[in-house]
């Protein structure tokens, strides 16, 4: 690309040296740099890219964005200074790839639960609905059925833009983001066009970032007063009516509002559930009508997820009774109350839940087919929120025995995590045990045929983070392995 053209989205800069006439690529990462890119100093938590630039010339740049005068050969690459490098790397990376979500149907989920589940039913839709469709979140990169891996629920702002170009490459027309507190805080999302957003719902976590509830809040409200004021292309705003947030988050956009629900009157709303084992069914009322729901999804909570991916849809065009004929084959989201299925007589569940409501909400789907004791393990990761852990098990308490254990641990002692778990423990039928694949056998072993158990906080996760390495690790595996021994046997 011209590097006259693409340095003209920059308005106050100071440039040094000579600019290259021509870039081909746009880096974060020193190591990535190939020869005639441009390099970008961005600040991180634990890394400055500025103390990178250096090498980054070694490796061919030609180009460096920074925010003060380095030290590097002006002979080999030309400095351009700028006042935020985090705003100029969302300016040129939109620019050098064209703007690619302009050209997609975007779809944005926030909140605190539910955002992966929700992401994966409007993706599983489409496809279903025969439609070319990309995802991005906690579980990785899916393009349009191919999985690749990601770092981060919602990247940094060039790795977005290079996913959606990836997208149009592949003449994929829907893609739907998952969207962090963290992200749209720290301006991973700028310059995304978003089509329609939504939100699930927001209860306590990531304090120890975002400090209080209000600015936990108010950064999720990002994903909406973003969407601009240009009213000539319409875009969708999908709330939730039950939550208090609503009525804040309405007023924050232009765009027009449609609801979901089950206690509040909304456009989208289910009455008259009824809980099974395996299944879910519900009444909805809606803009098309009165229909019957069936979905293979459990518990309340899905119910609320399967209404956000329909109003989002709805909003987009797919008629609410193709919606409802979808839904009802749709699998479980991986990790996310999913049935483990085992010879042993036991329900097994895996869930991610790792809030105090996301833990009510998983103990509480289950209550309706309860037979004899649900046993409910939980962890929390190490040097992260801990002003969330004893509300955590105090949640987790609904259940008859619990576990109290780790999820990542870090570099953070087992001892410091569960006995801030522990405090919040209502009852003395729990146990506390730092290693978690040691925690999952215990669950297996003081079960009894026709008990429950639900193994949360990871989910979907194959690996444990102790210190700043990842283990592999699967709750699923260990626990069908150690239910083999105990059930399978001794028949």
């Amino acid at each position: 690309m011209n590097t006259y053209n693409l340095l003209e989205s920059l308005k106050l800069k100071k440039v040094h040296g000579e600019l290259p006439a021509e870039i081909n690529g746009i880096h974060v990462d020193s190591r990535k740099v190939a020869d005639g890119s441009v390099f970008i100093c961005t600040r991180g938590y634990t890394v400055d890219g500025h103390d990178f630039a250096q090498k980054a010339v070694e490796n061919g740049a030609r180009l460096i964005i920074a925010e003060k005068q380095l030290d590097i050969d002006l002979e080999k690459a030309a400095l351009v200074v700028v006042k935020d490098s985090f705003k100029a790397l969302a300016q040129l990376s939109n620019k050098y790839y064209d703007y690619p979500s302009q050209k997609l149907n975007v779809i944005g989920v926030t909140g605190t639960n539910g955002k992966t589940t929700v992401t994966n039913l409007i993706h599983s839709i489409l496809k279903e609905d025969n439609q070319r469709s990309a995802l991005s979140g906690t579980i990785g990169f899916n393009l349009d059925g191919e999985l690749l891996p990601s770092e981060n629920t919602t990247c940094d702002n060039l790795t977005n833009q290079q996913m959606l170009q990836k997208a149009l490459d592949r003449n994929i027309e829907n893609f739907t983001l998952e969207v962090s507190s963290h992200g749209l805080a720290l301006g991973r999302l700028w310059g995304i066009d978003f089509d329609v957003v939504a939100f699930t719902n927001l209860s306590h976590d990531h304090l120890d970032y975002h400090e209080t509830m209000e600015h936990y809040g108010y950064a999720k409200g990002l994903l909406f007063s973003q969407l601009g004021q240009d009213l000539q292309n319409p875009k969708y705003v999908v709330l939730n009516a039950d939550d208090e947030w609503y009525h804040r988050y309405s007023y924050m956009t232009p765009h027009e509002i449609i609801s979901y629900g089950l206690e509040s009157n909304a456009d989208f709303k289910a009455e008259d559930i009824e809980y099974y084992n395996d299944s879910t069914k519900f009444t909805l009322h809606s803009p098309d009508g009165i229909f019957e729901v069936e979905m293979r999804l459990l518990g309340k909570f899905n119910v609320y997820n399967v209404l956000t991916a329909m109003a989002c849809l709805y909003a987009r065009g797919v008629e609410v009774s193709r919606l409802v004929d979808i839904i009802r084959n749709l699998p479980p989201v991986n990790g996310r109350m999913e049935k483990v299925e085992m010879e042993a007589p036991l329900s097994v569940y895996i869930d991610y839940a790792h809030t105090p409501d996301a833990i009510e909400n998983a103990i509480q789907s289950v209550l309706p087919f309860k037979e004899n004791k649900i046993i409910f393990l939980v962890g929390t990761g190490g040097n992260r929120d801990k002003s969330k852990r004893p509300t955590m098990a105090e949640k987790a308490s609904l259940a008859d025995y619990v576990i109290l254990t780790t999820d990542d641990p870090r570099y953070e002692e087992y001892d410091s995590i569960l006995n801030d778990l522990g405090k919040g423990m209502q009852h003395d039928q729990y146990a506390l045990i730092g290693d978690r694949a040691e925690a999952v056998k215990h669950a297996i072993k003081v079960s009894e045929p026709g008990d429950i158990i639900i193994f949360a906080g990871k989910g979907h996760e194959d690996y444990q983070i102790i210190e700043n390495t990842k283990y592999p690790h699967s709750d699923k595996n260990i626990a069908i392995e150690e239910s083999k021994s105990k059930y399978v046997s001794t028949k």
